[in-house]
């Protein structure tokens, strides 16, 4: 089993052009995933001047290590959002998520990146009774007040769209899409630089401060110091001290995967018959798909900690249980690949786009969405520092962080929080 992202695998690696680190910047990007690569392709298609530094390579972190689902809405449902925000702000956040995904189609069709981009669709999948009940209550709100088709699959049809026997009916969006994130990661970096947009990989900025009569920023980096009059911190799961408003808001959160060995053609179209995005009702939720190659890619939350060598190896075990939970006919195919990935979450489970009002701006915290999502905001990020007038609602939502201080980017509750969410998932 290679402890790597299979993803990787399918890709050449992408190296920048070699260049000195520039004096002085128009705008630094602090980050070199979706985010920040969409933002500096933006910015430079304006004109801009724009650096993106990046401390490992061009969509090292969760940008070439998640499931590659390109979902419709947020982590928080429709009613979810609703009971929080009332029917016009709900509507308008999950209108995003579809504009989100246009984007991404967009980009991938005017930068030619083949990365498997398609638009398959996603079931949720009712791991309870109960939760096809909550099903039917959130497709008759999204198809009455979302305008918003979706399709309920009850257990007696669900064999049309999973060969499992585990789940109690399904919810159906014919409006997602899936691809190869790290193709789309790689092809996005060479669309930044085709754009004018320069690209430095191994390049951690380890320090911020105001210019010289608070104008711009001094960006203090391993490969030496440039100035920037703006700058986007696109690090999302990997924020760190840099700036600690921002830290105190996002929790870094691990998720895992593993991918089979390729499938025999026929076994795979019986498994998914539509090669659907496909995941669960559970809060340890599972999440799976086949890959171009017809891989089984399943992920999950099995262990809530950012990754290392012990908890991959752990979380492999854990989600090979789960795939044989699902999928019992898998029992002698071969895992080959397992990986993690750190997520960024915020307190509110929704993503936050925005700017301090000093010239620092920031996208982050899609919370399992980020594929469509971080891409939009962090092109939503570049329009507004291009002077462009700008609608989206993720832009004005409150950012919470912990209460009383007790969060200052270590996220000691993690396992309690793990506890609690497995504790939910046994009674709910």
């Amino acid at each position: 089993m290679k402890e790597r992202s299979f993803w990787c695998d399918t890709v050449a690696p992408f190296s920048p052009a070699p260049r000195e680190l520039p004096a002085r910047v128009d705008v630094a990007v602090v980050g070199g995933g979706y985010t920040g690569l969409a933002a500096a392709r933006e910015l430079a298609r304006r004109g801009a001047h724009v650096a993106v530094l990046e401390a490992r390579t061009m969509g090292w972190g969760a940008s070439s290590r998640n499931g590659g689902m390109v979902l419709t809405g947020l982590k928080a449902g429709a009613g979810q959002l609703v009971k929080r925000f009332g029917l016009e702000t709900a509507r308008a956040l999950f209108c995003a998520s579809l504009d989100a995904i246009a984007y991404v189609e967009q980009v991938v069709a005017e930068e030619g990146i083949a990365c498997d981009f398609r638009r398959c669709g996603h079931i949720e999948l009712a791991y309870k009774p109960g939760h096809f009940a909550g099903f039917v209550r959130e497709a008759e709100l999204l198809q009455t007040h979302f305008r918003h088709p979706v399709r309920l699959v009850d257990k007696a049809h669900l064999h049309e769209e999973i060969e499992s026997d585990l789940y109690h009916g399904g919810l159906l969006d014919e409006a997602s899409a899936g691809l190869n994130p790290a193709q789309y990661a790689v092809g996005l970096a060479a669309a930044a630089e085709r754009a004018g947009a320069w690209l430095f990989e191994h390049t951690q900025v380890t320090h911020l401060a105001r210019g010289a009569a608070g104008s711009g920023f001094d960006v203090t980096t391993t490969r030496g110091r440039l100035h920037a009059d703006q700058v986007v911190i696109a690090t999302n799961g990997y924020t760190t001290r840099l700036v600690p408003w921002l830290q105190r808001r996002v929790i870094p959160i691990g998720s895992y995967i593993i991918a089979t060995a390729p499938l025999a053609p026929e076994l795979a179209r019986r498994l998914s018959p539509h090669r659907r995005m496909m995941f669960d009702s559970k809060n340890f939720l599972y999440y799976f798909r086949l890959s171009a190659d017809n891989r089984m890619i399943f992920g999950g939350r099995a262990g809530f900690v950012p990754p290392n060598a012990e908890t991959v190896r752990e979380s492999a075990a854990i989600l090979r249980r789960g795939l044989l939970e699902v999928y019992p006919q898998l029992k002698e195919v071969a895992i080959e690949y397992a990986w993690g990935g750190t997520l960024g979450f915020t307190f509110d489970l929704l993503p936050h786009a925005g700017a301090t009002g000093d010239g620092l701006h920031y996208a982050l915290g899609c919370g399992g969405h980020g594929v469509a999502l971080l891409s939009y905001l962090g092109a939503c990020v570049a329009r507004r520092i291009a002077g462009q007038p700008v609608e989206n609602p993720f832009f004005s939502l409150p950012f919470p962080t912990a209460p009383a201080s007790l969060y200052n980017g270590n996220p000691w509750f993690l396992p309690l929080a793990g506890l609690y969410y497995r504790l939910l998932d046994a009674i709910g």
